[in-house]
C-alpha cells in the first residue's frame, strides 16, 4: 500500500508483506467481498504477519462459498465477518468439529432497526420509543422511510407498520426504490437538520458519518420476530418485537487452532465495537480508500484497541511499526 499519514502517524509498512516468517506458518484468511469484510481481513493479515510472524494469504470469498469451502476443504484457516444467520449449514460444521466460533467480530452484532437523527432525539427524547413517535408524528415529519422491495427488512417493516396502524396514526410509509436512495434521504435530512425516521443497519458508513439514535420497538422476541419475517403474514400472528442483533463471527478451523494456538487466541480477541467500524467505513468512503488503507486507519486511529487483542510478544513487535 502507498505511504500516507493519519493524524501525523505514518504507516509505511505494507499490510501484506515484510514479516519475518519465523514464528508461525502459512495462514489463509477469508475476506468477504464487501468493504468491512475486506478491511477486517487486511487488519488480521497485518497483525498476524507483523506481530506473529505468519505468512498470510487473503482469499476473496463470500458467506456461502466460505462455509462450503470450510466443509469440503478445511479452508480458509480464518474467516472474518461470517454472518451466521445467513448460513444455517455453519452450525453443522461446528457440531462436526470442523470449525470453531472464535469471537463476534462485530462486538454489538449486526444491527438493524428503526432510527432517528441524534439531533432529533436530543431535542425530543420521547421519540426514542415507537409509542412516542406515534403520539407525535409531526416531530418526525409524518413519514417512515422504508426498505426497497426485495429486501428482507421490507417484509418486517410492512408487517409492523400495519400492526401498529402507523398510517392511521399519521405516519406515511414511504417506500424507497434503492438502498442508495434510502441513504441519500438521511444525508439530505442531516444537511437541513430536518426530521427523519426510518430503517437502517450497521455497521455502515452512513451510521459512521451521521449520528443516529435507535428507536425502541419493544423487547426482542426471537420467535415473534420470525413470525414478523413472513411475507403476507396473517395479521393476527404479527406482534411486538424489535430486531434482534445478528451474530457476525470470526471462525477458525480446528486444524488452525491445533497448529497455531496463538493465532486462534488472537482470533478470539478480534472484536471491534460497531461505532468504531462505522467510523472506519465512513472514513474509507469519504477518502475513496482501499481495504489496506482502511485497515491502516484502524491501526493508527484505534491503536490501543488493536493492541489489546494481541499477545505480549506480538504487541512488542507491532509497537515498533505504529
Amino acid at each position: 500500500m502507498k505511504k500516507f499519514k493519519l493524524t501525523g502517524v505514518a504507516l509505511a509498512v505494507s499490510l501484506s508483506s515484510g514479516a519475518a516468517f519465523a514464528d508461525c506458518g502459512k495462514v489463509s484468511i477469508g475476506a468477504m467481498g464487501w468493504a468491512s469484510g475486506e478491511a477486517l481481513a487486511a487488519i488480521a493479515s497485518f497483525v498476524l504477519d507483523q506481530g506473529y510472524g505468519c505468512e498470510t494469504t487473503i482469499v476473496p470469498t463470500d458467506t456461502v462459498p466460505a462455509v462450503t469451502s470450510l466443509a469440503e476443504n478445511g479452508e480458509p484457516d480464518l474467516v472474518v465477518e461470517l454472518w451466521q444467520n445467513s448460513v444455517p449449514a455453519y452450525a453443522d460444521l461446528v457440531a462436526q468439529g470442523k470449525a470453531i466460533t472464535a469471537s463476534s467480530v462485530f462486538a454489538n452484532g449486526g444491527e438493524e432497526g428503526w432510527w432517528i437523527p441524534k439531533y432529533l432525539s436530543d431535542k425530543h427524547p420521547e421519540l426514542l420509543t415507537l409509542e412516542g413517535i406515534l403520539a407525535n408524528p409531526e416531530l418526525v415529519g409524518g413519514r417512515f422511510h422504508n426498505c426497497p422491495v426485495g429486501w428482507g427488512c421490507r417484509i418486517v417493516n410492512d408487517n409492523l407498520a400495519n400492526f401498529h396502524d402507523m398510517r392511521g396514526k399519521g405516519v406515511e410509509v414511504f417506500d424507497h426504490g434503492s438502498g442508495a436512495n434510502l441513504a441519500a434521504s438521511i444525508a439530505a435530512a442531516f444537511e437541513e437538520k430536518a426530521p427523519w425516521f426510518g430503517y437502517y443497519w450497521g455497521p455502515t458508513a452512513i451510521l459512521g458519518k451521521y449520528p443516529m439514535a435507535r428507536v425502541s420497538l419493544g423487547a426482542v422476541d426471537a420467535d415473534q420476530h420470525k413470525l414478523n419475517q413472513v411475507q403476507d403474514q396473517d395479521p393476527a400472528k404479527v406482534g411486538v418485537s424489535d430486531f434482534p442483533s445478528a451474530p457476525v463471527l470470526n471462525v477458525v478451523t480446528t486444524s488452525l487452532a491445533d497448529r497455531e494456538p496463538e493465532v486462534a487466541a488472537f482470533a478470539k480477541n478480534f472484536s471491534i465495537p460497531n461505532d468504531v467500524l462505522s467510523q472506519m467505513l465512513a472514513w474509507q468512503e469519504e477518502n475513496n480508500a482501499s481495504a489496506d488503507e482502511a485497515a491502516a486507519w484502524m491501526l493508527t486511529q484505534q491503536t490501543d484497541l488493536v493492541m489489546g487483542m494481541v499477545s505480549d510478544d506480538a504487541r512488542a513487535k507491532l509497537s515498533k511499526l505504529m
